[in-house]
């Protein structure tokens, strides 16, 4: 069990016990169940929106203690805003109980999740057959962005699997064995909970071993798909092309896809709908910034390669690009006044709603990139019109798990990202990016690696 799936399972605990009693002894039951249900889902769900799951919020607890008072606030309006259009009864004492009691309940769980974590909670133990580059990679991905908080890693090698990575062998938490012939035991002894199998050379490995201990009930995994599984993304460094081929993924239905659709054109609707005057408010500000044009239009690449004009509130000056294309960057200078509000807020992402609704991009989907840096970075990047598989999304995987960057090694970063999306789509995926939008948005990529 990961570190986040845990804290959700005690802050779930928390809510369950002690809400229905404040209400109970505290509002003397002035609720209806469903009432109640419906509030404390919508609690758990903001924990989950705003990042207090990810390996960031439970590693740094500091920071989620620090982010609750918000959270609470947030969830609170959430829900008085569901049950004002249910026709439920909305009382302030009912909304002062639930902000109470779910700020107790998010620093209960949070302070016994701290002491399990001190007791050595939450570890994975792997046996990792083989100690070379690919091994020293494995360690240093796991540590900064695996789904647990530690790991405990055994590295079997033999000399047929090429040098032993002198970085991990001077890493004071590395246990490197060699040779092992008894490897089932082995396993047994070090209590892994799972086998990597992540060799430099795999010519002079036998599978014999490795299959005893599949047999005997230890997953074996290969590099590729662990580290996908561990990291949520795909490593574009050393990745397999066989794998590639040959892994499951890369399938929609044309349910699933109906299903995204159906899912673009009602969500699209739900933000445009309210959010409209404070879009006509955005348009305003940007003509009354410099008389300029309002709205930005720019010929973008989605699905299957095909090019649409995306439209979008300018947020940069109206010479912004009279030296010809280039990549925005956080801090440029060409971005006004208004324009920076507009892209904290992502404000300036609401007119591409209508892109949405006329069906030239999704809600999730890799990032609409221009026709000129799509030839330029396919030529450098591996896989890179992979991408365009699925329809161009208004947020996507790598929009909510990396920060804003405009060089070749962040496209190489978010291409890993956009794989693993058009790799694993299925409707609950882009469910769960829409709902990490908000933390991003909340917290101006505060989170994002």
């Amino acid at each position: 069990m990961t570190a986040g799936v845990a804290l959700f399972l005690i802050d779930a605990f928390a809510v369950a016990m002690l809400w229905p009693l404040t209400v109970r002894f505290g509002l003397n039951g002035g609720a209806s169940t469903l009432q109640v249900v419906m509030i404390a889902l919508v609690q758990l769900g903001m924990l989950y929106a705003l990042g207090l799951y990810r390996r960031e919020g439970v590693a740094e607890l500091d920071k989620a203690f620090r982010r609750i008072p918000m959270v609470t606030m947030l969830s609170v309006a959430a829900s008085s805003f569901v049950s004002a259009v249910l026709g439920w009864n909305n009382s302030i004492p009912l909304c002062i109980a639930a902000g109470s009691c779910f700020a107790a309940c998010a620093v209960i769980a949070r302070a016994v999740f701290a002491v399990l974590r001190r007791h050595s909670f939450f570890r994975s133990r792997l046996l990792v057959i083989g100690a070379g580059e690919r091994a020293w990679d494995l360690l240093q991905m796991l540590r900064s962005q695996g789904r647990s908080l530690h790991y405990d890693l055994t590295f079997v090698h033999e000399e047929s699997f090429g040098a032993i990575d002198q970085r991990l062998a001077d890493d004071p938490q590395s246990h490197i064995i060699l040779a092992s012939h008894n490897l089932l035991k082995l396993a047994e002894r070090v209590r892994a909970e799972e086998i990597v199998v992540a060799p430099d050379d795999r010519r002079g490995m036998t599978l014999d071993s490795l299959i005893t201990c599949r047999a005997s009930g230890y997953p074996v995994s290969q590099y590729m798909s662990f580290l996908e599984k561990e990291i949520s993304r795909i490593d574009i460094k050393r990745i397999d092309m066989a794998w590639m081929l040959y892994s499951d993924g890369f399938q929609i239905s044309p349910i699933g896809r109906g299903l995204k659709r159906l899912f673009d054109i009602v969500v699209s609707l739900m933000i445009l709908l309210p959010f409209s005057p404070v879009l006509l408010v955005a348009m305003l500000a940007v003509w009354l910034g410099d008389r300029g044009a309002v709205f930005y239009r720019q010929e973008r690449v989605t699905q299957g390669g095909r090019s649409f004009r995306i439209l979008k509130l300018r947020t940069m000056r109206c010479d912004a690009e009279k030296g010809g294309a280039v990549w925005a960057a956080a801090g440029d200078h060409r971005i006004t006044a208004v324009g920076k509000f507009l892209r904290r807020t992502r404000i300036d992402e609401l007119p591409q709603l209508f892109n949405v609704l006329a069906g030239d991009m999704s809600l999730v989907g890799p990032r609409p990139e221009r026709p000129e840096f799509i030839e330029k970075l396919s030529q450098q990047l591996p896989l890179y019109q992979e991408r365009h598989a699925v329809k161009a999304g208004l947020t996507g995987w790598a929009q909510v798990n990396y920060p804003y960057g405009a060089s070749l090694d962040d496209a190489r970063s978010k291409l890993s990202y956009d794989l693993y999306y058009v790799k694993n789509f299925n409707i609950l995926f882009d469910l769960r990016i829409v709902l990490q939008t908000l933390r991003v948005v909340m917290w101006a990529g505060a989170d994002v690696r």
